[in-house]
């Protein structure tokens, strides 16, 4: 849904006007995770969102990609966006490019038409997912497809490794239907979009992150536990009531990022709880990213730049 479009659209059109495209930032850190592996995992720090808006203004609140989290490898950017305020959202998200990241909408509640440079078009309804491969490039829009009512839903870039960066551009849309959904004996339920979990596995083909994604809801005081993959890091995004990771409460729009660990365990409030946990692995490489462009030097985001000035990124 975001791609820092507002920033991209003023450093495009300098780059354009032949003018100097600014820095950009370099980040080779990877977070150490230190808790044994053989324990469930903690939560090594809690956040909130921070507002903003992107697109032709819409408005949203950014999770990951914001000043006190700037990545967490291999997920590059979260967005929640929530309003039954048409003036929130109708503008959305005219044509613009990307380059080497994956995108995935998680749409909750609402309608969202996409239409590509390659040909695709889609629609993305309440319950659904769209996970896009931008790869080599692609010049795509999101665009409501409703005037009033709520829209609702997340998302979220998932970084590719060096060697995928330039692979063929795909999309995937999900229709609700489609969805792996785990019933928790009473406790509440999980969709699973890619990844295996409570013996469902998620549609989405396999990608390099091999993430885990799933949207759970859970009933008030229930508990939940399953295994994630050793490696892979890991966090809780709580979009509705409220939960408890150990010893840590974790609210509403607030996100916690886990340590280490082979499984996670949580416990819903007095409301329960409605979140989104993600999984994947770290690529630990050079993440140099430019408004919708993420490569890994500085001179590949030149490179894109050029292709999108000169017309053919996505259009090759």
């Amino acid at each position: 849904m975001s791609t820092t479009r507002r920033t991209f659209l003023t450093q495009a059109a300098a780059a354009a006007l032949g003018l100097t495209v600014p820095a950009c930032a370099t980040r080779k850190e990877t977070a150490v995770l230190t808790t044994p592996q053989t324990s469930a995992r903690l939560v090594r720090e809690v956040l909130p969102g921070m507002a903003t808006s992107d697109g032709a203004g819409v408005r949203l609140t950014r999770v990951i990609g914001q000043p006190r989290l700037r990545n967490l490898d291999p997920f590059l950017m979260l967005d929640r966006f929530h309003s039954d305020d048409p003036g929130a959202y109708i503008a959305g998200f005219p044509d613009h490019p990307h380059r080497g990241f994956e995108t995935v909408t998680v749409m909750l509640d609402g309608r969202m038409r996409h239409k590509d440079s390659r040909g695709n078009e889609g629609l993305i309804r309440g319950g659904g997912i769209q996970w896009m491969t931008a790869g080599r490039g692609i010049v795509h829009s999101e665009m409501p497809e409703q005037e009033r009512g709520l829209m609702s839903g997340f998302q979220l870039w998932v970084n590719l490794p060096a060697s995928e960066k330039m692979t063929e551009p795909f999309y995937q849309d999900l229709q609700p239907e489609r969805l792996a959904v785990a019933k928790l004996d009473g406790r509440g339920e999980a969709r699973v979009v890619s990844g295996d979990l409570f013996g469902v596995k998620g549609p989405v083909r396999p990608r390099p992150a091999e993430p885990l994604l799933a949207h759970l809801s859970l009933g008030a005081g229930q508990k939940l536990e399953f295994p994630v993959p050793v490696g892979h890091t890991a966090f809780v995004f709580v979009n509705e009531g409220a939960l408890t990771i150990g010893e840590r409460a974790v609210r509403r729009a607030e996100l916690a990022v886990l340590e280490a660990g082979e499984r996670v365990a949580f416990v819903a409030g007095a409301e329960g709880a409605q979140l989104l946990f993600a999984a994947g692995k770290p690529f630990g490489e050079p993440i140099v990213q430019h408004g919708p462009f993420v490569m890994n030097t500085r001179e590949e985001i030149e490179r894109a730049f050029y292709d999108y000035r000169r017309g053919t990124l996505g259009h090759d």
